[in-house]
């Protein structure tokens, strides 16, 4: 979706004509040109590595002014690097021995980053950016973090006061109910077992604070989290609403968004959240922690402490009047990350870098 996204709003720029190599695409209304890439399927371990190739022969084919990844390659002058590096999550997130799968993939990244083009390295967050200095040693001026974009329209357009009747009627909410959201399609990753045992412990295991709800979208196994809620006392507040096209509703119809992820290199569903006007809590291993203020539009709660921290955000969350004053605040932030904007900064790397190479080849 990123990679789509800016590709659309990119090309509204009439100095450039985009060129798509990818396996798999999204049919785009700007785009100049798609090549469809061929992979080797199995084993496993061949796909990452016969993409990279076979991307590299046709580049080389045609050749072209400039070549910006979202995805592991042997050489390119820019990359969107979405989250941390490979072998950093292998280790680190995962947890786990890495396959030939992950080592195919680690040297790709390695070989890709370090490339003699000397790639613009462009991480999603400062955590990202800083994993990729540790595992690269990437200089300072081949850094720049450029966060995601988020689709603006779809959440002013939207009528809040509908949305928040509709889906409150629907999931049998009160209107005066306080509902916490959460967005997420692993729930093991992304904390939801931390944000509903931080709910019990706040309730006292579901005896206080009666108007405070948690409303869950998003594919998960919800059979072994209801039993979880259950054990916790408050399986009578916990919503599951499951998989759900239209989540911008749901934003719409919520107080606060809360996320509490092991590891997330960004992030989008919290500036989604921001826009819509909910203030954001959100664990310290969180990339959209960049665009969080603290005790302003939100809480960053630190994963060592987080019952602690995720007490004294659930108590703020409970006043009225602090939430539409930290909603006001986060709303104000996530305007300017509209893609419209994303794309001018990216494009004005992209001119100043073109700038460069003009004048060393003279």
């Amino acid at each position: 979706m990123f990679a789509f996204e800016l590709t659309e709003h990119l090309s509204r720029f009439s100095e450039f004509s985009f060129h798509v190599f990818a396996n798999r695409c999204r049919e785009g209304k700007r785009v100049s040109k798609f090549y469809k890439i061929p992979i080797i399927p199995f084993p496993r371990w061949l796909r990452p590595i016969s993409f990279a190739w076979f991307t590299k022969q046709a580049i080389e084919k045609i050749g072209f002014d400039l070549i910006h990844s979202h995805t592991w390659l042997y050489e390119f002058d820019f990359l969107t690097h979405h989250g941390l590096p490979h072998a950093t999550w292998i280790k680190n997130v995962r947890k786990k021995r890495p396959s030939l799968f992950d080592r195919a993939v680690s040297s790709i990244e390695s070989k890709g980053v370090q490339n003699d083009r000397q790639p613009v390295i462009m991480p999603v967050s400062d955590m990202g950016k800083v994993e990729l200095q540790k595992a690269f040693n990437i200089p300072e001026n081949r850094l720049r973090v450029i966060h995601p974009g988020i689709s603006v329209r779809r959440f002013l357009d939207k009528d809040k006061g509908h949305c928040r009747r509709e889906i409150r009627n629907r999931h049998r909410l009160k209107s005066e109910d306080v509902v916490a959201l959460f967005v997420g399609m692993n729930f093991p990753l992304k904390g939801l077992d931390r944000i509903m045992r931080s709910i019990s412990e706040f309730t006292c295991q579901g005896t206080k604070h009666p108007a405070l709800k948690l409303l869950v979208v998003g594919k998960g196994d919800i059979k072994k989290y209801s039993s979880m809620a259950k054990d916790l006392g408050i399986d009578k507040r916990v919503v599951f609403a499951g998989e759900r096209k239209a989540v911008e509703n749901y934003f719409l119809a919520s107080d606060f968004f809360v996320l509490m992820s092991h590891m997330d290199s960004f992030g989008i569903v919290v500036l989604e959240a921001m826009v819509s006007g909910l203030p954001v809590l959100i664990s310290d291993t969180v990339g959209a922690k960049d665009v969080i203020d603290q005790g302003g539009n939100g809480y960053i709660i630190e994963n060592d402490n987080y019952m602690q921290a995720m007490d004294t955000a659930l108590e703020a969350m409970m006043q009225p009047t602090l939430r539409r004053k930290y909603g006001s605040a986060a709303r104000k932030v996530a305007l300017q990350y509209d893609w419209k904007q994303i794309a001018e900064q990216v494009a004005d790397l992209y001119r100043k870098w073109l700038i460069l190479r003009a004048a060393a080849c003279q």
